[in-house]
């Protein structure tokens, strides 16, 4: 890729998602890995599991890898859930990789975004801009689509990994994120999970937890219905419903557009 050939040396926000594993793996062949280092933000809002298969993918891939713990759940304004939660976040972090860029002498920061991404209600971009983060694979005009492609012909094993988003993405804008509330979250979708879904979100509407998967696995959930209600229950809920339009990428956002 002729944009990471020119950057010398880069620092890679690394989320283990395919995105960033591309362009993690990118940077090692075209820069050396000894050039590359992935960095990975660890916070109430990343699951454990995710944090686990980014620790195995750098080593796979062979560049250094370091895990930052963050705190953006100690500011009050990110806490209360405003639709500008993921530009407090993203300025945050990039900030504090920025820091350690410098450290390190480090010429560049690259971040995973893609093509598609420009079509959504992204305020987490504004900070990349502001803080000079590039993005590569966007910057190439790859989408999706041809993201795991390209992931699958270098043999990647998360190439078909379904999209993932952190955990304060299920709370609608204006309610509170909590660590408790995260962690309720978090033990509903692991719980669906189990039942063979790949893709989910639990929605947190306060009492009412609102399950989206994928419309061909409505009727898996069906089946499991009292399992799922019982379980759902038992963390925290006290009804359980199942959305019927089925799975999409930043549901929350709807509410915004109307």
């Amino acid at each position: 890729m002729k944009t990471l050939c020119q950057m010398g040396s880069v620092m890679v926000a690394f989320s283990g998602g395919v995105d960033s594993t591309l362009l993690l793996k990118c940077a090692a062949e075209a820069l050396g890995r000894e050039n590359v280092v992935a960095v990975t933000a660890s916070s109430d809002t990343l699951k454990p599991e995710d944090l686990e298969r980014a620790k195995g993918l750098a080593h796979l891939i062979g560049v250094r890898h370091i895990v930052i713990g963050t705190s953006e759940m100690e500011d009050p304004e990110y806490a209360a859930n405003t639709p500008d939660r993921c530009y407090l976040c993203k300025k945050l972090r990039f900030s504090m990789l920025a820091h350690l860029k410098d450290e390190m002498g480090i010429a560049y920061i690259a971040d995973g975004a893609n093509a598609d991404d420009e079509g959504d209600y992204r305020p987490g971009m504004r900070a990349l801009a502001e803080l000079g983060i590039r993005s590569p694979l966007r910057e190439a005009g790859l989408r999706k689509a041809e993201v795991r492609e390209a992931a699958k012909a270098f043999g990647l094993p998360n190439w078909d990994l379904p999209s993932q988003a952190c955990l304060a993405s299920r709370f609608p804008y204006g309610t509170k994120l909590t660590p408790e509330r995260l962690k309720q979250v978090y033990e509903s979708e692991k719980l669906v999970n189990s039942l063979g879904v790949r893709q989910v979100r639990v929605r947190y509407h306060g009492d009412v937890a609102r399950i989206e998967v994928p419309a061909g696995d409505i009727g898996l959930l069906v089946k499991h219905r009292e399992e799922v209600v019982e379980g759902l229950k038992k963390i925290g809920f006290i009804y359980v419903t199942l959305d019927l339009q089925g799975f999409r990428s930043g549901s929350l956002n709807e509410a915004l557009n109307r």
